[in-house]
């Protein structure tokens, strides 16, 4: 007994040291990317201005911090919600000028070059991205009537996504940084814009050096039957799209072949059951097999 109170005489009042934070990206300083930002930032013409859906905020690796510091104070401007503009008078004197343009790719939106040829070279833009996910992106842009009215454009490139530690849901597809870079690029004509993605390099081989893996399309795991989560209905008409066999992966919604588990539910002490229905979801599934 003495010796379990020497144990805890011995513990140390003062707190453990915690380790140092980077008061610019929030990061551990051990795994800061601000070194690789461009010095002095770049400062275009144009304006990128992020609507950020709320959980995006949360994500430990994101890109739009990265944009924010490599671009001149004012350069980069973020507002985070699900309605825009709300009570943000400057936002929506921003989504109202005749120079802001929405790069999200609707039915109606044109190739951003196209729009480029078709005005001065000096012309200045307010351009306006969606940092989310892709379902977050079309939440907030089917519910944002303001955004409907912007001159929507599309990107259309070849480049693929370096943010190669999380999944992509197309080959197509790039992250926030990636997205805005390659439009900068395009809108000041200068290809210098491209050192914006140096910080995300660093973030990537400091995770790859320290066990992560590196991330393929969910576009390139189905056309490879290698996704190893169950398909729906939108994956497997894609699936029929590229002519590959629709039951990969697990099996699908409406698959003859597969029987969902079933519960028995019974409603009273003889046990004698009522109604025999399928499984909503994995966790009844475990808590069936547990009672």
């Amino acid at each position: 007994m003495e010796e379990v109170l020497l144990d805890f005489a011995n513990i140390p009042v003062e707190p453990p040291d915690v380790r140092s934070t980077c008061l610019q990206c929030e990061r551990p300083t051990s795994v800061c990317w601000c070194v690789s930002l461009p010095t002095p930032p770049l400062c275009p013409r144009s304006r990128i201005i992020l609507l950020q859906h709320p959980a995006e905020e949360k994500r430990c690796l994101r890109t739009a911090p990265m944009l924010r510091f490599g671009l001149s104070e004012n350069k980069c401007l973020i507002y985070k919600g699900k309605r825009f503009p709300g009570r943000r008078r400057d936002l929506e004197t921003i989504l109202q000028e005749p120079n802001t343009i929405l790069l999200y790719p609707s039915p109606d939106a044109v190739d951003l070059k196209s729009l480029l040829q078709n005005n001065n070279a000096e012309t200045s833009f307010n351009l306006v991205l969606i940092d989310g996910t892709w379902p977050q992106a079309k939440a907030i842009f089917s519910s944002n009537p303001i955004l409907h009215k912007i001159k929507q454009v599309k990107l259309i490139t070849h480049s693929v996504s370096n943010y190669i530690i999380r999944t992509q849901p197309t080959e197509g597809c790039l992250s926030t940084l990636e997205t805005a870079t390659e439009a900068l690029i395009l809108l000041e004509n200068d290809d210098g814009y491209r050192n914006l993605l140096r910080p995300l390099q660093t973030l990537c081989d400091f995770q790859l050096q320290n066990g992560a893996v590196s991330h393929q399309s969910k576009e390139f795991l189905i056309s490879n039957n290698q996704y190893p989560k169950r398909i729906g209905k939108r994956l497997n008409k894609h699936k029929r799209s590229l002519g590959l066999p629709v039951r990969a992966g697990l099996p699908l919604d409406g698959d003859s072949s597969y029987r969902k588990p079933t519960r028995t539910i019974y409603t009273s002490l003889t046990n004698t059951p009522s109604e025999t229905r399928p499984l909503r979801s994995r966790s009844e599934l475990v808590l069936t097999m547990s009672s």
